[in-house]
């Protein structure tokens, strides 16, 4: 195993790690609501809980401290009408909800993985406002990590929470050990533009990255001056766990490399530029937060994290008030029509009985026709992954074989989930739809088996294939998602025409097309140099993925995760 340790940053084997989550703790339990909160990946084990113990016995006494239910409502939640009370009084009374309680403490999340994307977007909304329905919530956010593979929890929440940490390779014996006190060090002269420039440099595009990691610098500091040693750990807890890509290491300086010029007299002060603390990290501070970045962070970024898809209109995504499917909530309608929801009715009608019973009503609880409400419910949508495969060119074999097993390995899945598949090639002239969406794995491999390979790259027919089977998909009231694997560089028109300047715009035109269509697309991008294919998937506004020898796990974790 590689030795991570560094001796500025203090490592990255399991003692310097627990040291780290330690750390977070402490910093966390001093200020839940400016820290926004944690994500721990960790199964449910005594590690973990000898995390959370430090957290809760760090925290001040009589701190809240709530867990939040599964499938919990939005009156459970952000609070709404006591029915109970409100029946007793005749009054409409309300009650506080969960976000509410723990006003100043800590809310646990745990299998937060498979938090609903509802009720994922009210958590976020209550962190960036500090308010639960008019109520103050301001607290820190803990999402229990529990999920295998490529499951993860939503990005929109860990984004505005400062720590991310992984305790699965941690033993219970590293527990035992104590985080470091911190030794004073000279002040640096711009801690903000160097966390600025960190997160520039480890890929991270979120402002909010580096402005956490300034309020955990500044809550290390304490009434000190931030030094280099608080950046440093400030960029290990916060910026590293972000990282999109590695820092590229420095170039050695060649032997024949001319000598540095004499440097030349400081400008004024009134024409002095821009100062230069920002525009690159310093060495030893880039050094120190390279060692805290996960080693498998090409699987960590191909994993993702769901994506919280917003209500689309139409049958895919339909919310309706059928007889079958989960419910999400009610609304005023006929019950002849729907479902009825008894409880909704009751809160609907429950304010006015104080009314209602002046009017010499005998019945103990008056309930008319606009206090009906009925259930909504969301029924589920299949999905249909569209392959679209470059099939030209002399590397064409290795790449549908690449394809195939990624097809195989989402039709094995599908078998579970009902989704479906289909494989559209283009090569030559034209493309072909060698694949109709389809469960059946014995038909996927018969059509993969006979599939021809090189000739010229019509991407843009590929891409207008792609897309009408999508468009059909989606008609059917399937979720469609576009899964196109090429190099990019075409070299033949829709006419057939040959001729790279023209097959280039038309591939660009049909990616822009896409877009517009309002469909989910993946780019994988096959060839070994050139960036055509990222030309490509900006057009499309689709995710990138840069895989010349991808494996066909890592293909199909990557399509779960970005569609």
């Amino acid at each position: 195993m590689p030795d991570h340790r560094s001796s500025a940053a203090g490592g990255g084997t399991a003692p310097d790690l627990w040291a780290d989550a330690h750390r977070a703790a402490l910093l966390l339990a001093a200020d839940p609501p400016a820290c926004g909160g944690a994500v721990i990946r960790a199964a449910p084990g005594p590690i973990r809980e000898r995390w959370l113990e430090i957290l809760r016995a760090a925290l001040p006494p009589e701190t809240p401290w709530r867990r939040l239910p599964p499938n919990i409502g939005d009156d459970a939640l952000l609070g709404g009408l006591d029915l109970a009370a409100t029946l007793a009084a005749g009054r409409a009374i309300a009650r506080a909800g969960l976000l509410a309680e723990a006003d100043g403490g800590i809310v646990v999340v745990p299998m937060a993985e498979r938090l609903p994307p509802g009720t994922a977007s009210r958590l976020a909304a209550a962190l960036d406002t500090g308010t639960a329905s008019d109520r103050p919530a301001r607290f820190g956010l803990i999402l229990l990590d529990e999920g295998e593979g490529d499951e993860t929890v939503a990005e929109t929440l860990a984004d505005r929470l400062a720590f991310r940490i992984d305790l699965s390779g941690i033993g219970l014996a590293e527990t035992r050990a104590e985080p470091p006190d911190p030794e004073p060090n000279p002040a640096a002269p711009d801690p903000v533009g160097d966390l600025c420039a960190l997160a520039e440099v480890l890929g991270v595009a979120s402002l909010r990255g580096p402005i956490l990691a300034a309020r955990v610098a500044r809550r290390l500091a304490g009434d000190r001056p931030i030094g280099q040693r608080e950046i440093v750990t400030a960029a290990r807890l916060v910026l590293a766990p972000r990282a999109t890509r590695l820092p590229a290491p420095e170039e050695p300086a060649s032997e024949n490399q001319a000598p540095p010029e004499e440097p030349r007299a400081e400008p004024p002060p009134d024409e002095a530029s821009e100062p230069a603390a920002a525009d690159s990290p310093d060495a030893v501070v880039l050094e120190a937060v390279r060692a805290a970045i996960p080693p498998n962070l090409l699987d960590q970024l191909l994993a993702g994290g769901p994506r919280l898809t917003a209500a689309k209109a139409g049958r895919v995504g339909q919310a309706a008030a059928s007889r079958t499917g989960r419910p999400i909530g009610s609304r005023r309608g006929d019950p002849r029509r729907g479902r009825l929801d008894l409880l909704g009715t009751l809160r609907a009608a429950a304010p006015w009985q104080a009314i209602r019973q002046r009017e010499g009503e005998t019945r103990r609880i008056v309930v008319r026709r606009d206090d009906l409400r009925i259930r909504v419910l969301r029924q589920r949508t299949e999905t249909t992954t569209v392959f679209c495969v470059d099939a030209s060119g002399s590397a064409a074999l290795e790449r549908l074989a690449e394809a195939k097993g990624a097809v195989e390995l989402l039709l094995a899945e599908a078998y579970v989930r009902r989704d479906r598949v289909a494989l559209v090639a283009f090569r030559g002239a034209g493309a072909e739809l060698v694949l109709p969406p389809t469960r059946s794995l014995t038909r996927a491999k018969r059509g993969l088996s006979g599939l021809p390979g090189g000739g010229g790259t019509p991407l843009a027919a590929g891409i207008d294939a792609a897309v009408a089977v999508a468009l059909g998909v989606r008609r059917g009231g399937s979720r469609p998602a576009i899964v196109l694997l090429t190099d990019g560089r075409a070299n033949v028109a829709r006419s057939g025409e040959g001729g790279r300047a023209r097959a280039g715009a038309e591939a660009l035109q049909a990616a822009r097309a896409l877009r517009a269509a309002g469909l989910p697309a993946l780019v994988v991008d096959t060839g070994s140099r050139g960036e055509e294919a990222r030309a490509v998937a900006d057009a499309m506004g689709a995710r990138y993925l840069k895989l010349p020898r991808a494996e066909a796990g890592q293909l199909s974790a990557a399509v779960r995760a970005a569609l």
